[in-house]
């Protein structure tokens, strides 16, 4: 197999199959139908692999990996599904922070081909399914799967997990999962599954509520991880990730119950190398130092909200490179921006990225100095131009503007 080759069957995937990572809401094809008669297919690898179920608005990703890499430091082989990807299509799917093997997704796409008419899946049922079998073909001891949109319908929901999470529920998503923090913690309580402890790492009491009563029905274990009292730390710098270390502690102690043995050395281990370990990079991600690069894919009004207060609290001059997608409600985000900065707004390269120029009447009205760009890296290499040694340049508000800038300018060894 050529790299080509290889690109050629990625592509294949990508336009076979809408995807939410380019198409948005109508890539969405909720309920487990699809996904059944896809793992049916391929004979159920899903049951034959130990997994971890993690949901959540946000943090989800974060915690994940943070639990990947604990795991790890176990001496335990991890299988960590993730999405989206910033750079390649191979690290959704990752063995102990070793991206999917190249060969095995162009073998399995081609096998994909050859599914019956009926069975017509999006192209997150694909990478599910992609990902399920390469776990159970690399024998891993644990799987953290992470879900992908919402949690009720989502092709995730398939599996039988030992232990599942719900780290926050927070706006998002609005047009898919409904317009209310109820609505959305309905979608998210989804992923709980009979008899299964389910941790939860949000304060808010309404949620919590809703999170509780659906436990109370499925008679699963309610953990709230909000309880718990830690001074652990992680490599992952972002300030809200003291919330998500709870939620991964908490997951911890029910796997401990099951006599998964993980040593308190572990955890502390684990937490200080989750970049190491399982190579997670995007959260409050440091890309270098002078001057102070920062990137972080938060792209929700709560996730923004954390990263922006996060920016204030540095004394420092900022360059903010900001774009979005169509859906995104831009007039949120105007209100949230980070004070003592100037902005590069970018148009993110795919298909929904959206053009400056579309909202520069909200820009306008918000009385900030700022620059518009049709791509990522031109707004990058203003800022960088612009910038000096004692100032910070910051990258975000959203995943693919993270990705963009990421695969210009970061070298990753095959």
């Amino acid at each position: 197999m050529t790299t080509e080759q290889y690109q050629e069957a990625v592509d294949w995937l990508f336009v076979q199959a809408p995807n939410y990572q380019s198409d948005g809401e109508k890539a969405y094809k909720p309920g487990l139908d699809n996904i059944t008669k896809l793992c049916d297919f391929f004979d159920n690898p899903q049951e034959k692999i130990k997994c971890i179920h993690i949901g959540g608005t946000n943090g989800k990703g974060s915690s994940s990996n943070m639990l990947a890499s604990v795991l790890q430091d176990s001496g335990y082989k991890v299988g960590l599904y993730n999405s989206p990807h910033l750079i390649d299509f191979t690290e959704r799917i990752k063995v102990n922070g070793r991206n999917c093997d190249k060969e095995f997704v162009f073998n399995f796409i081609q096998k994909l081909k050859g599914l019956p008419e009926d069975i017509l899946p999006s192209f997150f049922e694909f990478t599910t399914i992609i990902a399920f079998e390469y776990f159970y073909q690399q024998q891993v001891d644990f799987a953290i799967i992470e879900v992908g949109l919402g949690g009720r319908l989502d092709s995730t929901n398939i599996i039988k997990p030992l232990v599942s999470a719900i780290t926050n529920v927070q706006l998002d998503h609005q047009n898919i999962l409904g317009d209310t923090i109820e609505q959305i913690a309905f979608e998210k309580a989804g992923i709980i599954k009979n008899n299964t402890p389910i941790i939860f790492g949000d304060e808010n009491e309404v949620v919590k509520n809703i999170i509780i009563e659906k436990s109370i029905q499925e008679n699963a274990l309610f953990i709230d991880a909000t309880l718990l009292k830690t001074d652990l730390k992680s490599d992952l710098k972002g300030n809200y990730q003291a919330k998500n270390i709870k939620v991964v502690l908490a997951l911890i102690d029910e796997l401990r119950k099951l006599n998964v043995n993980v040593s308190n050395q572990n955890i502390e281990n684990g937490l200080l190398n989750v970049h190491k370990n399982t190579g997670f990079i995007g959260r409050w991600f440091e890309f270098s130092q002078n001057p102070l690069t920062i990137c972080d894919t938060g792209h929700n009004q709560a996730g923004l909200e954390q990263v922006f207060a996060q920016l204030n609290s540095i004394d420092k001059h900022k360059h903010v490179i900001l774009g979005f997608v169509v859906d995104k409600k831009i007039d949120e985000v105007m209100s949230l921006l980070p004070e003592n900065s100037e902005f590069y707004f970018a148009k993110p390269s795919i298909h929904r990225g959206r053009h400056p120029k579309d909202y520069e009447d909200m820009l306008i009205n918000a009385k900030i100095f700022y620059k518009i760009f049709d791509s990522v890296q031109e707004a990058y290499l203003s800022a960088k131009q612009q910038s000096t040694n004692e100032e910070m340049i910051f990258i975000g508000g959203s995943n693919f503007v993270v990705g963009e800038f990421l695969e210009k300018n970061l070298e990753f060894s095959e």
